[in-house]
Formats: structure tokens, C-alpha cells, sequence
């Protein structure tokens, strides 16, 4: 008879077939997700247009969904320690799918915005899960970047809006992006079905059959013998719910805040950018067609920055990765002010979605590898929580500059200067305090003795 350590079996396996179907779920999940989010900003002109509404109401319309993403952050990112990921990621998928479908009936700023705040329970309620069901199951030589590949997704997912949107807004109206968002609703039998559940979550419940199962596809190799047991890296508080007060035991506290002020200030970024950008450029003199144009180049450029920042990540220390990252994101919003040609705009626009929703993408992966596992979806959840508020804040104000009829260029300052502040925030963070840190610092201090 022996225990096996379940996480550290994850930690040292080898990319494999049951890896790659954990990624492509994951990946899935976060295109439809980003699509979701996305859409309202491309459709924000023509939805102005119909309805009749000033940018100060339109920014109240675009913040609805994100005030769900806030609440869904932080109260679905902790349901998954009690009724499981699975389960916990189909309702979101649900909620998000039906109720952006459902968003496109509507006739009216106030139910639109109603419709937005329930599907953002769901938007904001996958990120932390989807996050953590990564984290967990990638080998930790290439969990950063395999976690930002993942959420590359997320900016597939504002491409394909901006694509669609370019192709049949002006033909069909604006409400056809919003239909599109219901298909995805049909995979949830197939999520429930095909997705592991989560380790930490099967040991609290001592399912020692489905934890064999998935211990067998995480090492094809590993034999399990009928008497050996599973158990997590150390004592854990999963079974009872990881609780907020947590996060700010055995050092973390200081931490704890700076991720929630970096989330703040990446979300704002992504929320000014995703909501505003294309009705900017637009009151800039680019036509609809070239204005959704620039939102697919924010978008590749994102791609581009999650994957390259996660190789960066498991390359070289993930912390000033992350820093560095922000702080260009600043440099790059300040260029966006500067008079130049359409091509090199296209290229700094880019840059921006590689330094603003690239570099989130690479933060929330770092978040994942700094909790322990037992409180690793709380942790998370909470700063997409807080980090909302950023996010919710951010069309509100962009709205409010241009219903002042001020110049564009205090748009992208006001923007850039978010960047600069989440630099400096993540710089503040004890990195010596994270799980991998104490980890590591357990072994050698066991290796010694």
C-alpha cells in the first residue's frame, strides 16, 4: 500500500493525449467566452445607431455584463470547491450562451443591459475555473505556457466577433452577433462528459475510482496498485470551502492586494480597449469595416503576447515577465496619441492587445502557480472579482471623455496610464511566498535532512 501525491503526479508527467483534451476544452471554453465579452464592442456602434443612445447610456449598456462578471468571478470562482468544475463551468457556459443570445432580442437600453449582467455572471465565473482546472493538470515545466496558449483563446474569441461583425452587421443588424453566441450551449453534455474533474476536489470527496482513472491517463505508465490511496500535497481545507481570509494567511496578504490592484488595472486596460476602440476609431475618420479592422489587430497582437509571454514566463521569471509586460502596454497606449501611418498604427494596436490582454492572460497564470491548490479558484476568483471593478469603471469613463467632447488622445493616456500603475503593483508582490516557492523550498530543506 501507498499514497500517492496526485498533484505532484501532475506536476512531473508528460505532455500527453489526456493533457491535450484538457487544453482543447479549456481552449474552447475561453474562445466562446472572449467571443461573448467581445461582441457588445462591435456591435456598440450600430447598437447606438438603433436604440438611440448617447456614449455616457452606451457605456452604462457595455458595463452591465461586466458588473456580472464581477459577482460571477467571485461567487462561482468559489462554488467549484463545493458542487465541482464540471458543473461549475457548464452553468457558466450556460448563462453566458443563452443570455447573450437572448440579449439580442431586446429593443431597450435597460433590458439589454439586464440580459448583459446575467450572461456576465457567466463570463466572470469561468475565467478563475478554467484557470485552475489548467493549472492543475499541466506538467509545471510548461504550465505557464500551456495556460496562456489556453487563453489566447479568449482573443480568438474578440477576433472572431470583430469578424463576423465586419461581414454581416451591416447587412443583417447588429443582433445576428448576439444569436450566434447561443450555439455553444449544445456542448455543455459534451463538457460534462469529456472534462476531468478537478484533483483537489475528487480527494476531498475520496473518489478513489475516478481519481485512478484520471491518475492512469495523467501517467500511462503509473501502476496502481488495489490498496494504494490518493492525497493532495499537504492538509487541505477544499472539503469545507476555501474561505477569502486565506489569502492572506502565511505572508500572502500584500500580495494578495497587489494582484487585485493589477487585476483592476489590466481589466481596465482590456474593457476601455474592447468596449471603446472601435467607435474611437470610428470618430476618428476609419469606417465601420476599418475600425472593427483594428480590433482584430488588438486581438492578433493579444494572441501573439499570451503565447510569446507564457514561453517567456516558463523561460525567465514569470514576475518581471508579467512587469515588464504592463509597462509597455503603458508605452504603447501613449504612442496610440502620436500622429503616424495607418500601417504602423496597425502595428502599435497590436502591441497594445499584446501588452494589455496578452499580459493579463500571463498574470492570470501567475496567480494560478501562486495560491496552494486547496484555495487556488478562490484566490483567482476574488482578484477577477476586484479586477472587475476596473473593468466596469473603465466604459463608464471612456464614455463619459467622449460624451465631453474632449481629445481622443486623453482616451489613451487615461488608458495607458492604468498600465504603468499595474507595473508597479505587480513588482510589490513576495514572490518567495508563492505555492512554487514554498514547494521548493520544502523539498530542499527535506532533501538536506
Amino acid at each position: 500500500m501507498r499514497e500517492i501525491n496526485v498533484h505532484e503526479l501532475a506536476d512531473e508527467a508528460k505532455f500527453n493525449r489526456f493533457h491535450a483534451k484538457v487544453l482543447a476544452w479549456c481552449f474552447v471554453v475561453i474562445i466562446i467566452d472572449g467571443y461573448d465579452l467581445a461582441v457588445a464592442g462591435a456591435a456598440l456602434p450600430a447598437i447606438m445607431k438603433e436604440m438611440g443612445v448617447e456614449a455616457a447610456t452606451a457605456g452604462f449598456m457595455a458595463s452591465s455584463a461586466l458588473f456580472g462578471m464581477m459577482f460571477g468571478a467571485i461567487f462561482l470562482g468559489a462554488l467549484s470547491d463545493k458542487i465541482g468544475r464540471r458543473w461549475t463551468i457548464s452553468l457558466c457556459v450556460f448563462l453566458f450562451s443563452v443570455f447573450t443570445a437572448a440579449a439580442g432580442l431586446t429593443k431597450d437600453p435597460v433590458t439589454f443591459s439586464i440580459a448583459r449582467f446575467i450572461a456576465g455572471l457567466g463570463i466572470g465565473g469561468v475565467m478563475p475555473n478554467i484557470t485552475a482546472q489548467m493549472t492543475e493538470y499541466a506538467p509545471k515545466r510548461i504550465r505557464s505556457f500551456l495556460t496562456t496558449v489556453m487563453f489566447s483563446g479568449y482573443a480568438i474569441g474578440g477576433i472572431l466577433a470583430a469578424v463576423l461583425g465586419k461581414q454581416f452587421i451591416a447587412q443583417f443588424g447588429w443582433q445576428i452577433v448576439f444569436f450566434a453566441a447561443g450555439v455553444p450551449v449544445l456542448l455543455i453534455p459534451f463538457i460534462l462528459k469529456s472534462m476531468p474533474e478537478s484533483l483537489s476536489f475528487l480527494v476531498s470527496r475520496r473518489d478513489s475510482a475516478q481519481l485512478r482513472q484520471i491518475a492512469q491517463s495523467i501517467d500511462p505508465g503509473l501502476k496502481i496498485g488495489a490498496n494504494d490511496t490518493f492525497h493532495p500535497p499537504r492538509a487541505t481545507n477544499a472539503g469545507a470551502g476555501a474561505t477569502v481570509a486565506q489569502l492572506f494567511q502565511d505572508g500572502r496578504g500584500l500580495s494578495t492586494v497587489m494582484f487585485w490592484v493589477a487585476f483592476f488595472t489590466g481589466l481596465f486596460m482590456i474593457y476601455a480597449l474592447s468596449t471603446w476602440l472601435t467607435k474611437l476609431m470610428a470618430m476618428s475618420g476609419y469606417s465601420l469595416g476599418s475600425a472593427l479592422s483594428f480590433v482584430i489587430a488588438l486581438n492578433v497582437g493579444a494572441v501573439i503576447g499570451s503565447i510569446g509571454g507564457g514561453w517567456l514566463a516558463d523561460r525567465f521569471h514569470i514576475k518581471w515577465v508579467v512587469v515588464c509586460m504592463y509597462a509597455l502596454g503603458g508605452v504603447f497606449l501613449y504612442m496610440m496619441t502620436l500622429k503616424t501611418s495607418t500601417e504602423v498604427l496597425y502595428f502599435i494596436i497590436a502591441a497594445v492587445g499584446a501588452c494589455s490582454t496578452g499580459a493579463q492572460i500571463v498574470v492570470y497564470a501567475y496567480s494560478g502557480q501562486y495560491y496552494p491548490s486547496d484555495i487556488r479558484s478562490t484566490g483567482i476568483g476574488m482578484a477577477s472579482g476586484i479586477g472587475r471593478m476596473g473593468a466596469i469603471a473603465a466604459p463608464l469613463l471612456i464614455g463619459l471623455i467622449v460624451s465631453l467632447q474632449l481629445p481622443l488622445e486623453q482616451n489613451f493616456l487615461v488608458i495607458g496610464a492604468a498600465g504603468v500603475v499595474g507595473a508597479i503593483a505587480l513588482a510589490c508582490i513576495n514572490h518567495g511566498r508563492s505555492a512554487s516557492e514554498l514547494t521548493l523550498k520544502t523539498l530542499k530543506t527535506s532533501t538536506a535532512t
